[in-house]
C-alpha cells in the first residue's frame, strides 16, 4: 500500500455536491478539504474534470458506497479496478468506505445494510478489506454504521469488530460521531464508552451530519438532512478530546443548504478542533 497525501493543517472540510461546485469553484472558501462519494467519478465526465479543476487547489478525500465489503460475496472486481484507476487520478488525501454491505447477486441497493459482528463475518470482512487495500494500493478507513436492527446472534460488539477489523487488517476507522450518536440512541448505550474504546491510533477522519426523529417510534434517522445537533457536537468534543484534531467532515446530503449554511457548520467544527489542537489524548 502507498501513503496518502500529507493531510492539511486545517482540518475541516464539506462533502462536495453538485450545486455548490459552481460556487466554490468561484469563490475558493477556506476550507481543509472536500469529500466526494467515489461512485460519482468513475466514469470520464464534466463532473470529473470540475472535481479535479477543484483538485488543483484542495485536498481531496474518495468516500466509497458501493464496495460492498460485508458481502457474503466476493467483491466485485470491475468496481475495484475503476475506484483504483480514480484514485490514480485525484491522487486523493485519504480514502474510506463502510462497515456493511449493498450488493447482491450482481445487483447494488441503494442502501448500507448490517452484518452479523460474529467470528465468521469478522474473518470475511477482513479479507474484503485486506483484498481492497491490496487491490486500490491504499489503505482504507472503515465507517462505522447508523443501527436501526439488530441480528439475533450478534455477539461482537461493533465497536470491538471494528477495532479488531483494524488491527487485523492494517485498515484506519473513519468515525462517525452522528452514526455513534444515532446507535446509541436506538439502542441504548453510552456513546462516550464507545468512542473510548475505538483505538486512538487508527481514527483518521471523522464525519459529522444531522438526523431527524421519528418520534411516534422513538427513532434517530441518520439522514443527512439538517444542521448537526448540540448533543452531537458534545459528542465531537469528547471525540477531539481523545482522538485529537483528526480531519472532520460536514455531510449535508437530502435538503442542501446554501453553501454558506454549510460553511457556518465547518466554521463551528473549526473553532472546536482549534480549541482541542493541542489538547493531549490519552
Amino acid at each position: 500500500m502507498t501513503e496518502s497525501n500529507p493531510i492539511p493543517s486545517r482540518s475541516v472540510g464539506i462533502g462536495l455536491r453538485l450545486p455548490h461546485v459552481s460556487e466554490i469553484a468561484a469563490t475558493r472558501p477556506e476550507l481543509s478539504f472536500l469529500e466526494v462519494h467515489a461512485e460519482n467519478y468513475m466514469a470520464e465526465t464534466p463532473a470529473l474534470d470540475r472535481l479535479l479543476a477543484l483538485r488543483r487547489d484542495y485536498p481531496v478525500s474518495l468516500h466509497g458506497v458501493a464496495l460492498s465489503l460485508g458481502s457474503a460475496e466476493e467483491l466485485d472486481r470491475r468496481h475495484l479496478s475503476r475506484f483504483k484507476a480514480l484514485i490514480e487520478r485525484v491522487e486523493p488525501m485519504l480514502v474510506s468506505e463502510h462497515l456493511a454491505w449493498s450488493a447482491i447477486g450482481g445487483a447494488y441497493l441503494n442502501d448500507l445494510l448490517p452484518l452479523p459482528y460474529t467470528e465468521t463475518s469478522l474473518d470475511l470482512f477482513c479479507r474484503h478489506v485486506e483484498e481492497a487495500q491490496e487491490g486500490l494500493g491504499r489503505q482504507l478507513l472503515i465507517e462505522n454504521p447508523s443501527s436501526y436492527l439488530r441480528y439475533r446472534h450478534s455477539p461482537i460488539p461493533e465497536v470491538e469488530f471494528i477495532a479488531a477489523v483494524a488491527r487485523r487488517t492494517g485498515c484506519g476507522i473513519l468515525c462517525d460521531v452522528n452514526n455513534i450518536y444515532v446507535s446509541a440512541w436506538n439502542f441504548g448505550f453510552d456513546p462516550v464508552a464507545y468512542l473510548e474504546t475505538l483505538p486512538i491510533e487508527v481514527v483518521g477522519e471523522i464525519h459529522l451530519a444531522g438526523h431527524h426523529a421519528v418520534e411516534d417510534v422513538d427513532v434517530l434517522i441518520d439522514d443527512h438532512g439538517s444542521r448537526v445537533v448540540q448533543p452531537v457536537w458534545e459528542l465531537h468534543a469528547a471525540a477531539l478530546r481523545r482522538f485529537g484534531p483528526v480531519p472532520t467532515l460536514i455531510e449535508w446530503d437530502a435538503n442542501l443548504p446554501a453553501l454558506g449554511v454549510l460553511l457556518d457548520e465547518a466554521h463551528h467544527a473549526e473553532e472546536l478542533a482549534h480549541a482541542y489542537r493541542y489538547v493531549d489524548a490519552p
